[in-house]
């Protein structure tokens, strides 16, 4: 188990059951960035990963 792992199943428990739209999502990893400038490049790459899932070239 990775140490982020721990966050996922805390996420998945505490706001599994919810429904959120890819824009409040967006939002969300904004202000996070906004807040922790640090992250940028991870946010950004997690954004772009999931922004392209469904690209048949990748």
């Amino acid at each position: 188990m990775y140490f982020t792992d721990r966050g996922i199943e805390e996420l998945q428990a505490r706001r599994g059951d919810e429904e959120v739209s890819l824009a409040w999502l967006a939002e969300r990893l904004s202000e996070f960035v906004d807040l922790n400038p640090d992250f940028e490049i991870p946010v950004e790459r997690l954004a772009t990963w999931l922004a392209r899932l469904d690209d048949e070239d990748e």
